[in-house]
């Protein structure tokens, strides 16, 4: 009876994340810019998202294994990362802020500290690039320093 349970219970949360998501998504109203609008991202992340937690419902792990404690404490920084990066893209803007969770990132997917900075200084400045200067999407380069 409780094989998969946690599975299940994960799935469902995850489900009406992804509900919400396109919920919410419905509601954005633009009057300019880009013509597939700002509800495309949230709606494309709902699907797979609604599709995986169906799968997770549906088909559980019959034995799930819980804490493994190097892994948990990987998943730990990620996490943070993930919730502090959006803080720090005004204060360090963007390039440092993606170079910075980037290189935490790769260094927590087992890169070396070359590496991870290299992939880093790549992203960021790649990125940065790519969004600001290429396709023209105004991004915060570096914060305003008052004296």
């Amino acid at each position: 009876m409780t094989r998969g349970l946690s599975d299940r219970i994960a799935g469902v949360i995850l489900l009406a994340l992804a509900i919400g998501f396109w919920m919410g998504a419905s509601h954005y109203q633009v009057s300019f810019g880009d013509p597939v609008g700002p509800a495309a991202f949230p709606k494309l992340v709902a699907i797979p998202l609604g599709l995986f937690s169906l799968y997770l419902v549906v088909r559980p792990d019959p034995d799930p294994q819980w804490i493994h404690w190097p892994g948990i404490v990987r998943q730990g920084v990620t996490l943070a990362v993930l919730l502090l990066y959006p803080l720090l893209l005004e204060p360090l803007g963007f390039p440092a802020s993606t170079a910075l969770g980037s290189m935490i990132l790769a260094r927590i997917l087992g890169g070396s500290w070359l590496q991870s900075v290299l992939l880093g200084l790549v992203v960021g400045g790649g990125l940065f690039v790519v969004f600001d200067m290429v396709l023209g999407l105004p991004l915060p380069f570096a914060p305003e320093l008052s004296f």
